[in-house]
């Protein structure tokens, strides 16, 4: 593993719970909640929390899906 460290900024967290192969978290992240927000994607990395709830691909799972965002009237 390899340590890094995040600039601040603004990041819309996302409580996910359910198989970590199903993808349809990020559809609708991508696809349908940010196309209607008032936000656009920031030039920051894009990570999950896996804590102590997490467990891999099991229905049970739970983790945070953190998604950098921007105002869409801001310029980074």
């Amino acid at each position: 593993m390899k340590s890094v460290i995040l600039k601040g900024g603004l990041y819309a967290v996302f409580d996910y719970k359910g198989l970590s192969s199903d993808n349809s978290v990020f559809e609708y992240i991508f696809l349908e909640w940010l196309p209607k927000s008032a936000f656009e994607i920031a030039d920051s990395p894009h990570f999950e929390v896996l804590g102590k709830k997490y467990r891999n691909n099991d229905q049970e799972s739970e983790e945070e899906i953190w998604i950098p965002i921007i105002p869409k009237d801001e310029k980074s």
